[in-house]
């Protein structure tokens, strides 16, 4: 069922859409939010802390001297391994959380793999004192835990998510990682300028623990086994998706059809290209602002949470967008896939150009700030786009697409630890270029590859192509496999 179809049927709840705890499916929006932002903010106090490990801070003894201390001396590339360590390990388990999430349950999973990084989060100070070796295994597994994030929620809103509300449950619940990372930012660099670097750890991990109870006690993987949703939404959620309760059994994912699909592609190279500049700023930037434009560590933190407040408003504004350009029958699923991953591919790479063209603190901090926000459109665009191809296959092709968005992560943030060895102005500007360039051979590929219709490799398009019917013919037992037409309109086959 396309959006404007699911759009005209009612979830019989008579209260308005902000009264959110009245829909339970919004309760799941909520708590993927919340995981989100736990999730991101133990992930990226590193990026902040390693600022601050290794800066040399002013001690005053008792004889009236003043010497200083430094937690850590290592390089820019020491430190460029440490926070492309997590990629290494969020690549390992991509494409495992797709497939294990349809079999065992994406709550179930996700639940675990982020409980897994909370154990972690409270161990990273001792893993730091350990050595750098002890440091990067502690992010490796960390990298494993939350890769199986996103996948497991694409297999969560396959089930969850009516066409009608796909682009805003997903979005909104992903505006979490943006309000962890502001949170990580804000929170980490505020307590190592006044305590130590370890407490955001702890104060973050312990966030954590408090999601994970909370999350199990709440969350169900479907629909059908939910024992509070109202039988009026759980049938507005199904039929919207087109299942029928009861229904189960594995699924067989269409392997060569997805290898081979080139909107399959297009989301691959789109997810690389958005995730080299995107990672990059997230790892990289307190440490730009640092080097290039000379703040501190406690202003750094504050001002590299800028651009990811704007991303998570504008969120919601794409989000919006992309739904109600659909309902209204303005736009196709395609053409609004297209328009805003296309759209802000475009201007990204403009402010990202002129930005390191410019290199001032308050221009510069301002193009940087937009072009990130703008990336809230490349989600409408390549992020949502698995679940149009194929809902039953969405965690899968999230685990594929993510894989190459994490390949970038671990990339970018050595790369750009190789350019910026002497951290001088001109260094950081090739990193902005680098990112630009990409950024519009994502453009080209989106626009010319781009589909937002279920594909012919689909299981929902084979579903309907081979539907067995059985009944009686004259008392004799029959059964025939028929090629549908079109389910949704009535059983129109060819015998």
């Amino acid at each position: 069922m396309d959006a404007k179809a699911s759009s005209e049927l009612s979830d019989g709840i008579d209260a308005p859409r902000w009264m959110f705890w009245k829909r339970r499916r919004y309760i799941v929006v909520l708590m993927a939010f919340l995981g989100c932002l736990v999730m991101y903010a133990m992930w990226v106090a590193m990026s902040i802390a390693v600022v601050a490990m290794t800066e040399k801070r002013a001690i005053s003894f008792q004889n009236g001297t003043v010497g200083y201390e430094q937690a850590f001396d290592w390089s820019s590339q020491v430190r460029g391994n440490i926070l492309s360590s997590f990629f290494w390990g969020y690549l390992v388990t991509q494409l495992p959380a797709g497939v294990l999430g349809n079999r065992l349950g994406a709550t179930n999973i996700l639940g675990i793999g982020l409980g897994f990084t909370t154990v972690l989060t409270l161990l990273t100070p001792l893993s730091a004192y350990g050595g750098v070796s002890w440091l990067i295994v502690n992010r490796i597994l960390q990298g494993m835990a939350q890769g199986v994030a996103l996948p497991c929620l694409h297999g969560i809103w396959s089930k969850w998510a009516p066409p009608s509300e796909r682009s805003r449950m997903v979005l909104i619940s992903l505006v979490g990682m943006f309000a962890g990372t502001i949170l990580a930012m804000l929170v980490t660099g505020a307590v190592s300028k006044r305590w130590n670097w370890e407490s955001a750890f702890y104060i973050f991990g312990v966030i954590g623990c408090i999601w994970f109870v909370a999350f199990f006690l709440m969350i169900h993987p479907t629909p059908e086994q939910d024992r509070i949703i109202s039988k009026a939404e759980k049938e507005f959620i199904m039929k919207s998706l087109g299942n029928v309760e009861g229904q189960s059994g594995g699924i067989k994912h269409p392997w060569k059809g997805i290898l081979t699909s080139k909107p399959v592609f297009a989301i691959l190279v789109s997810g690389f290209c958005q995730s080299w500049g995107f990672y990059n700023m997230l790892t990289q930037l307190p440490s730009f602002l640092k080097d290039a434009l000379h703040f501190d560590v406690e202003h750094s933190g504050s001002i590299a949470a800028l651009p990811y407040l704007g991303m998570g408003l504008m969120l919601n504004v794409s989000g919006y967008l992309a739904d109600w350009f659909q309902i209204k029958g303005i736009l196709t699923t395609t053409q609004v896939r297209r328009y805003f991953n296309c759209g802000s591919f475009l201007v990204q790479a403009t402010l990202t150009i002129i930005g390191a063209a410019i290199l001032r603190s308050i221009p510069t901090i301002t193009c940087l700030t937009l072009a990130v926000s703008m990336g809230a459109f490349a989600w409408s665009g390549y992020l949502v786009n698995h679940l149009d191809l194929s809902p039953k296959s969405a965690g899968v092709l999230m685990g594929i697409g993510n894989s190459a968005s994490t390949i970038a992560g671990i990339i970018a943030p050595a790369v750009t630890g190789l350019l910026t060895s002497d951290k001088s102005p001109d260094e950081w500007r090739a990193v902005f270029y680098i990112t630009a360039g990409l950024q519009l051979v994502g453009l080209v590929v989106y626009w010319f590859w781009a589909s937002g219709e279920l594909q012919p490799w689909s299981i929902e398009v084979q579903e309907k192509e081979r539907v067995k019917v059985a009944g009686t013919d004259g008392g004799r037992q029959f059964e025939r496999n028929l090629s549908v037409v079109d389910l949704e309109g009535g059983l129109k086959s060819k015998y």
